[in-house]
């Protein structure tokens, strides 16, 4: 059995890097200083997340990474990093942009035909396309070799019939990337047979049934595909051979810092309720949390240096996606163990502090379902290493 090291090399963001997180910091606190939203419960006003993807848009950054062909910056990955960092870490409403500037942009360039470059590519750096991801599906979950939702050939495209589930934000969204099943597997390949399509949304026979979540947050869809028809120029890459595209865009979509500081805020208002001289056990407890966090931020950092020098980091994406979402799952909790050291007070911070907390717990469970799951992950890493 042949293994492979998996190596994080340590990356320093260089100084042109932090300038631009200045840049960002004062845009998002001016923004959070006039009442735009609230940085630590994230808003579902989604004419605020519109609004909101126009401005960033204005400032040049959706596509930063992008070829000015396109109508990106060139800039780097590290750019995007540091701007996607900062607002994930505000709760900025950035929901209309996101994953059509984190993975569904980059696919469209390496894999779409040049009419839907042009069509597409420009209303996503204008702040004006929202992207969901179809590839999870009902009895598989993120098991994309068992994925059954299928496309059938017919005169002019392709009918798709089946469902996909935990798509966020379909019910809002103008296009999905969609993976179906056109092919049957092969014994020699189970990774033969799927196919990609950009999916218009408005598409008729398309049905969004949304998800109930205990936070309250209504972002999860089932999608049901009724014999819904895509034109044959909505291909995307080769038929029957979507896998490895799938897993490039899978690259993008783990290793980012919104794959452990969804629960951030917790943290961050325990140190504000801690004060200035907390109680030692306190200490201690807030300092373990935020050298875990640092470790996890330096991982997630090395792969952006990776996509930066034009790799395809799919295990180590893996590795930080499954230890990411733990640790911000399970840091709610911790961050409740660790308050019963705060003194007793009947401040408003203090009842600030208790309603995020409150909401971080209850978003909590969902986080090792969104980008794969922890036995998906694992898998992925297993088969990295070269151990399966």
């Amino acid at each position: 059995m042949q293994t492979v090291n998996l190596e994080f090399q340590p990356l320093r963001l260089p100084d042109h890097v932090q300038q631009l997180r200045g840049e960002v910091r004062a845009f998002i606190d001016s923004e959070i200083a006039v009442g735009t939203f609230d940085p630590d419960i994230p808003s579902e006003d989604w004419e605020l997340h519109r609004a909101f993807a126009r401005k960033v848009a204005a400032r040049g950054w959706i596509g930063m990474t992008w070829s000015r062909q396109y109508g990106g910056q060139e800039r780097s990955f590290l750019d995007r990093y540091v701007v996607n960092e900062e607002m994930m870490v505000a709760n900025a409403p950035n929901s209309v942009y996101f994953t059509a500037d984190r993975q569904s942009g980059p696919t469209l360039i390496k894999y779409a035909s040049e009419r839907i470059k042009s069509e597409v590519l420009p209303k996503i750096i204008a702040g004006e396309a929202c992207f969901c991801i179809g590839m999870s599906e009902p009895d598989s979950g993120s098991d994309l070799f068992a994925a059954k939702c299928k496309a059938r050939r017919v005169k002019g495209g392709w009918r798709v019939n089946g469902s996909k589930i935990w798509t966020t934000n379909a019910h809002r969204a103008d296009y999905m990337i969609g993976l179906f099943r056109t092919s049957a597997p092969t014994p020699e390949n189970r990774r033969h047979g799927l196919t990609s399509f950009l999916v218009d949304m408005s598409a008729p026979g398309i049905t969004c049934n949304i998800i109930d979540q205990m936070s309250g947050i209504r972002d999860f869809n089932e999608v049901v595909f009724d014999d819904v028809f895509i034109p044959d120029d909505q291909l995307i890459g080769e038929v029957d051979g979507a896998w490895k595209q799938a897993t490039t865009e899978l690259a993008y979509e783990r290793s980012g810092p919104e794959r452990f500081v969804e629960t951030f805020s917790a943290l961050r208002n325990l140190v504000a309720v801690a004060g200035d001289a907390p109680d030692v056990r306190m200490a201690e407890s807030i300092g373990r949390m935020v050298a875990e966090l640092h470790t996890l931020r330096r991982m997630s950092v090395s792969i952006a240096g990776m996509l930066e020098a034009g790799l395809e980091p799919v295990s180590e994406a893996a590795i930080v996606k499954d230890m990411g979402t733990m640790w911000e799952q399970e840091l709610p909790q911790r961050v409740r163990h660790a308050s019963a050291f705060v003194a007793a007070a009947n401040s408003p911070e203090h009842a600030r502090f208790e309603n995020v907390l409150q909401f971080t717990q209850r978003i909590a469970p969902k986080l090792t379902i969104q980008g794969g799951t922890t036995e998906i992950l694992r898998g992925v890493i297993a088969r990295g290493m070269g151990l399966r």
